[in-house]
């Protein structure tokens, strides 16, 4: 008995020590934290200029070279993100659209975990504080009007707040995990910084970075046939002069956003670390879409092509994935991303869910799917698509269908859907395009 006092006293005063040092160890809950970083309209081209975040993520887990977004459009794409479903299956087409279906975060933080949000919710959303959230810091809406002295939702309180945005949103991040480290519970924290979203605002001590920048010109820049693509690019004049410069301009400042941002990602991981929490926490890093600049006469999003629908995607966990590997090619979505976590933190999965958990396939099954639909609703003409990641059936509503071969044409300059030699392929294309869109769900699960 007196044994049993001693050792239960010893454990007091262990915790004790431990909540003194700012630290709470958690009790008999092993499950893992989740760290969800999600960048806006970020190429999948651009982990170059992100050397600690490629290092300290990318390098560290597995890096996949087919990471796509369902709807390459902010709303739509962070809704997925947040419900592993299809827009056709939540409802959130556009930016204006207000998402009525529950997400992962609402089930988890029911089943016990701790939750932030720092940065961009959702476009249709307001900024105010919502409830499945212990921590929150957002923004107005989905755009800051710059990226220096923001407004700021902070726990139910507006106000101004002096600095640069991302700066502000590391600091904040770095509030939150301070606080999820003196907590009882593993945590669920969404960092989602504006950059590299217009008005792309370099922060003051990066503007002279990068003046030699090379001129950006792939076989599709300026795409001189567009005969084969549909109305809404074979009616764009090309890009004048002017607009070249602009677009240069765009992508250079986009560039000096993600510069100050990947600062920002090296004192995140440290403090994880200084938590010791850094090994038991799943980091995904995706962005919800990238950005045109450029190609096809394109410097918009929302299109079918590979620069706005494939993303960076990136997975760090040690204890799934211990040995780093790159280059995975496996087709994977921003759809997977809420299955994944109602895997490993061991919440009970809705049944409208159509991602897929990477679980089994980061523990090495090799059953994974075959094809992936997108789609979007852009004002200039809707569009729906399936991707197997090497080849690309598009259909635009009341336009000319497309498909390209992406390993014969990886700058998708020739719709070949009139090749004869594919036509078994586009055949088998539009059965899975059907397929795809039958609807889940008909009410929202609120």
């Amino acid at each position: 008995m007196y044994r049993k006092l001693f050792l239960f006293s010893l454990f007091g005063l262990t915790l004790l020590a431990l909540s003194s040092c700012g630290v709470l160890p958690r009790i008999n809950d092993t499950r893992p934290n989740f760290l969800i970083i999600v960048t806006d309209d970020q190429r999948f081209d651009t982990m170059e200029y992100m050397p600690n975040t490629q290092q300290l993520i990318f390098d560290q887990g597995v890096t996949f070279s087919k990471g796509y977004v369902t709807t390459p459009f902010c709303c739509p794409s962070r809704a997925s993100i947040l419900t592993g479903m299809y827009a056709h299956n939540h409802w959130v087409h556009e930016n204006e659209d207000a998402l009525k279906f529950k997400t992962v975060v609402e089930d988890v933080h029911r089943n016990g975990y701790y939750t932030g949000l720092v940065g961009k919710y959702l476009n249709s959303w307001k900024g105010e504080t919502r409830p499945e959230y212990d921590f929150w810091v957002s923004i107005w809406g989905g755009t800051l009007k710059s990226y220096y002295d923001p407004d700021l939702d902070v726990n139910g309180t507006w106000s101004k707040h002096t600095g640069y945005s991302t700066y502000l949103f590391r600091d904040y991040a770095i509030q939150f995990l301070d606080e999820a480290s003196q907590q009882s519970k593993p945590f669920l924290f969404v960092y989602a910084p504006n950059a590299p979203h217009p008005p792309y605002t370099p922060a003051k001590e990066d503007v002279s970075l990068y003046t030699d920048l090379p001129p950006y010109r792939p076989p599709s820049f300026n795409e001189e046939d567009v005969s084969d693509k549909p109305d809404s690019i074979l009616n764009k004049p090309f890009f004048t002069e002017e607009e070249i410069k602009i677009i240069e301009n765009t992508r250079r400042r986009q560039i000096l956003t993600l510069t100050a941002l990947d600062r920002t990602m090296l004192d995140i991981i440290n403090k994880l670390e200084e938590i010791g929490e850094l090994d038991n926490t799943v980091i995904i890093y995706l962005s919800d879409n990238g950005l045109h600049w450029g190609e096809h006469r394109l410097d918009t999003k929302s299109s079918v092509y590979e620069e706005t629908v494939k993303v960076p995607f990136a997975i760090r966990y040690p204890a799934l994935i211990p040995v780093p590997y790159i280059d995975d090619d496996h087709l994977v979505a921003n759809i997977d991303i809420a299955p994944t976590i109602y895997e490993l933190s061991e919440t009970r999965m809705p049944k409208v869910i159509d991602g897929k958990s990477l679980v089994p396939l980061l523990n090495g099954e090799t059953e994974w799917r075959d094809w992936l639909l997108l789609e979007a609703w852009p004002h200039r003409g809707a569009w729906r698509a399936i991707h197997t990641g090497d080849q690309v059936y598009v259909e635009t509503e009341n336009d000319l269908p497309e498909f390209y071969d992406l390993l014969a044409d990886p700058y998708q300059l020739e719709n070949a859907v009139l090749d004869p030699k594919y036509e078994g392929v586009i055949t088998q294309l539009k059965q899975y395009l059907n397929d795809g869109l039958q609807p889940r769900t008909t009410q929202p699960s609120k």
